[in-house]
């Protein structure tokens, strides 16, 4: 007898005991979950642009998908790199457009501090005019700020070894940030790219496991969260518009720049509101118009309350046919706990939620 048969014979043997079905799936969840785990834990610094380049490339899909069918075959490669590097040029651009004016006045800001260390600070003229406290205002003002004694005192209190401990972990945090955009924009390449294979692989994945109802659940929530994009994208072009033309009309300076940093910074919880004050801040102080500041000041919260608390929860409600108090639910509750991700995953949420609900009056009343 061959030895391959003897050892076929041998695990044939009936009487070698067996390990039951249920033990062995029971051992195969328990390594696939151990993986899996461990799989997080090692990417966990990066997780964070993954999520980005998933919610990216689902909001970006049908738009990626018309501009690939145009290449055919050819565009394999060649679709995927310029949709990805034109959305980089998205975000890059205005930064690199709003850094450089930072930069150039910088040597107007030098200059400033020299000016300050010799006279200090003129006081406004419009301080002493403002209403019941503007003589104490305008005689604080002189007798701290005007005064060069009393503001070189003043920054002499700066501790300088926490400025540099400070601007070191900026430029950490600078570069990490910059390590996680190259690692979302590679993570959207590979989305785009094989993205069909992707979303097919992972329907059968959760149909297999969780069965129609799962299918329809992630269906929902990618329509959630591709509507939550939409409706971000909209909201935002619309104050950028708005912001710009309030910015001509007041005088701002650079309102072009402003305002495409208004509809880039929309999308940031709180950006808008740093645009905004930044906008009237320059009105105060540049062109020493404190009534014009003071009406950008209050149109402006008035178009960004109505805009974020009313206008967007609509839009992504109607898209992702939502009503209107879990939408908003959503929006605010996802970015107090997962911060920006949370405005795109926090109504997806409770569309899977409603979905759910649904799902379980379905089957009680059949």
């Amino acid at each position: 007898m061959l030895v391959g048969e003897e050892n076929v014979s041998r695990h044939a043997d009936p009487g070698t005991p067996s390990i039951n079905a249920g033990v062995q799936a029971a051992v195969r969840i328990a390594v696939g979950a151990a993986v899996v785990a461990a799989a997080a834990w090692v990417a966990w610094e990066f997780m964070a642009a993954l999520v980005w380049a998933a919610v990216i490339a689902i909001a970006t899909w049908p738009l990626y998908n018309r501009l690939a069918a145009i290449g055919g075959k050819r565009s394999q490669i060649l679709a995927p790199l310029c949709f990805t590097l034109v959305l980089a040029c998205f975000v890059i651009v205005p930064t690199m457009l709003l850094a450089r004016r930072v930069a150039e006045g910088s040597g107007a800001l030098l200059a400033s501090l020299n000016t300050l260390g010799l006279n200090g600070i003129a006081a406004p003229s419009w301080l002493s005019r403002l209403p019941h406290a503007g003589q104490l205002l305008d005689q604080w003002w002189r007798e701290n700020l005007s005064d060069p004694n009393a503001l070189v005192v003043w920054l002499r209190r700066v501790n300088l070894e926490s400025l540099a401990t400070w601007a070191g972990s900026l430029g950490g945090a600078m570069l990490r940030r910059v390590l996680e955009l190259l690692t979302m924009l590679l993570a959207l390449f590979i989305a785009l790219r094989d993205g069909a294979w992707l979303a097919l692989r992972f329907r059968v994945l959760v149909r297999n496991l969780l069965g129609v109802q799962g299918e329809n659940l992630l269906i929902t929530f990618v329509d959630a969260i591709r509507a939550t994009a939409n409706g971000t994208v909209a909201a935002s072009l619309v104050k950028g518009g708005v912001f710009w033309l309030a910015f001509v009309i007041t005088g701002v300076p650079h309102p072009l720049l402003f305002g495409a940093t208004m509809a880039l910074f929309s999308i940031i919880p709180f950006g808008a509101w740093i645009i905004l004050i930044a906008s009237a801040a320059s009105l105060l102080v540049v062109n020493d118009a404190p009534l014009a500041s003071a009406g950008l000041g209050v149109f402006g919260s008035a178009v960004l309350l109505i805009m974020d608390h009313l206008i967007q929860p609509v839009l992504i409600g109607g898209a992702a046919r939502l009503p209107f108090l879990l939408v908003l639910i959503g929006i605010i509750g996802g970015m107090r706990s997962l911060g920006l991700l949370g405005l795109f995953i926090g109504p997806a949420i409770m569309a899977a939620l409603l979905t759910i609900g649904r799902e379980w009056i379905r089957a009680s009343n059949s």
